[in-house]
């Protein structure tokens, strides 16, 4: 009934026929209410139970047999101390000689937004005990997975530093706060709190995580599923949802029914975007869509029969108002699965991609015939060294010959097993490289030098395509490898030495010092001839 000026609860007690039990709370608007229960014959001590809503304040009016009526009246801040787990509000009833006969609700300010009085039940203190346990059990499972995940998801994020960690992070933390709101522990936290402004903050939280798993699938899934019009769909679609949560939060009190009106039509919205996303992924051929599907199929179902409850299309109860945790626990017991299989994902493309990173700059860096570094790697490497290095220039003998009796073919062979017995000639930290056609470098550190007539037995004894005969002939020189300039003074002061080895009957190795210009410091070079000169000595 609504309350009119003048009701007193001994009249409304005894009148039969005022109050309306066939029409829906909610089609009765916001005000003031009275309400009334059924007869009633208790004798023992009881709590009476209600479900939390939106009102300013709700006094309790108890008749007993011999006509005592027992008052509580619970405010905002009140009503907070009275909360106990599940959200449910709790007042104690003495026991009395005289039984309890009925019981009489003046509720104000009550936006009836889900009803003026909702899930009215009686308790012992036993029964109050484990329902209170139960409720308990089940946010605290949910609080220590939700723990346990961020944990989880960060650490791994501190590793791989994938953007839907911290999308799931932050939905998980925001769930996180939901629960500890939705399920009262806030109220016995912070005592002081008005109950209408801890319903803001259940709406608040679950507001920001619905934002946060927006931003998970739109991170988990693969790029092309969000290219074009759904990507700014999504992004739109987290934008409004984030604004009018802070709206809610921040100026429900102004008008709740407006703002709790657009806040369940926005949550509904952002459920219907995630149909074309589906659709995308299912089109795109997602590698996650049914991970994804499995992992959030009963959260979206469930959002729906809120939203459903929230626009009064369904009968608003405990269970369906509790729903989010329950399924939201299935949820991260199974998204967790799938982060694990998208990190696992990703690090087959991330090891893949530095397989073919690593391909790629072995083509770039090494002989594509003989396998051995290229002229630009080998300088690279080359270059820079510090000490004194030795430069040994291996050129084959009568290659040319070599390629007409064998062909070209067999001529590849051979330069391939010429690589293998100069790798197996020189120790690991030498520099070994193919320069030219036929021509191979070698670089080492003087104090570490190798015998020429080692290599050349090497290269005697490998065994080669068709059993050809192959020879070399190796001219060395030892100086600094320090800068560009003096590669070009070693190399040419190696190639002469390899010219007088040619000269002197090839098969054999010849070494050239490095002369310096006395005035410039600098190495011999062409055309200080008469310096040159004396170095061909």
């Amino acid at each position: 009934m609504r309350a009119q000026p003048g009701m007193a609860p001994q009249t409304l007690l005894e009148d039969t026929t005022r109050f309306d039990c066939d029409s829906a709370q909610t089609a009765l608007g916001p005000g003031d209410f009275w309400v009334r229960s059924a007869p009633i014959r208790r004798s023992d001590a009881i709590e009476i139970r209600i479900a939390s809503l939106w009102q300013d304040s709700v006094t309790l009016h108890a008749l007993y047999a011999d006509g005592v009526i027992l008052s509580q009246r619970l405010d905002a801040r009140a009503t907070t101390r009275h909360i106990q787990l599940g959200a449910i509000v709790a007042q104690a009833l003495p026991a009395r000689p005289a039984p309890l006969v009925r019981l009489l609700w003046h509720v104000e300010g009550a936006a009836n937004l889900r009803g003026i009085l909702r899930d009215a039940r009686i308790a012992t203190p036993a029964q109050a005990v484990r329902s209170n346990l139960f409720v308990a059990a089940l946010y605290g499972g949910f609080a220590g997975l939700c723990i346990a995940l961020l944990i989880y998801n960060l650490a791994l994020w501190a590793t791989l530093r994938h953007r839907f960690q911290l999308a799931y992070c932050a939905m998980v933390l925001a769930l996180l706060g939901y629960a500890l709101s939705s399920s009262g522990a806030l109220a016995w936290l912070w005592p002081t709190l008005a109950n209408n402004d801890r319903l803001r903050t259940n709406y608040l939280t679950l507001g920001l995580a619905a934002v946060a798993a927006l931003q998970f699938a739109r991170t988990f899934f693969e790029p092309r599923v969000f290219a074009g019009h759904l990507g700014r769909l999504f992004t739109a679609a987290s934008a409004l949802m984030l604004a009018t949560t802070l709206c809610y939060a921040l100026f429900g009190p102004s008008d709740v029914r407006l703002f709790d009106r657009l806040y369940t039509l926005t949550f509904g919205g952002q459920l219907l975007v995630v149909l074309p996303m589906l659709w995308r992924a299912w089109v795109t051929r997602s590698d996650h869509l049914w991970l994804f599907s499995l992992a959030w199929g009963a959260p979206l179902v469930v959002a729906c029969l809120r939203v459903a409850s929230g626009l009064n299309m369904i009968h608003w109860n405990f269970w369906l108002d509790n729903s989010t945790i329950v399924t939201m626990t299935f949820e991260a017991l199974l998204s967790s699965l799938a982060i694990a299989y998208r990190v696992r994902v990703l690090s087959h493309e991330r090891d893949a991609a530095r397989e073919g990173e690593i391909a790629a700059r072995l083509l770039a860096e090494t002989d594509p015939l003989t396998g051995l570094l290229n002229r630009r790697a080998f300088l690279s490497e080359a270059i820079g060294r510090e000490g004194e290095q030795v430069l040994m220039v291996v050129d084959l003998d009568h290659f040319k010959l070599i390629n007409e009796t064998i062909g070209h073919d067999g001529g590849d062979e051979v330069l391939r097993a010429v690589a293998r017995a100069l790798q197996a000639a020189v120790p690991d930290f030498a520099l070994v490289a193919r320069i030219g056609g036929e021509e191979f470098a070698i670089v080492l550190p003087a104090e570490s030098p190798v015998e020429p007539r080692d290599i050349l037995d090497k290269l005697r004894a490998a065994r080669m395509p068709y059993d050809v005969a192959v020879t070399a002939s190796i001219g060395i020189c030892v100086g600094p490898l320090r800068r560009e300039i003096d590669w070009k003074a070693l190399y040419g002061c190696a190639d002469r030495a390899l010219y007088d080895a040619k000269s002197a009957g090839r098969d054999r190795a010849r070494v050239r010092p490095l002369v310096y210009h006395a005035a410039a410091a600098e190495p011999c070079r062409e055309p200080a001839q008469s310096v040159c000169a004396s170095a061909r000595g």
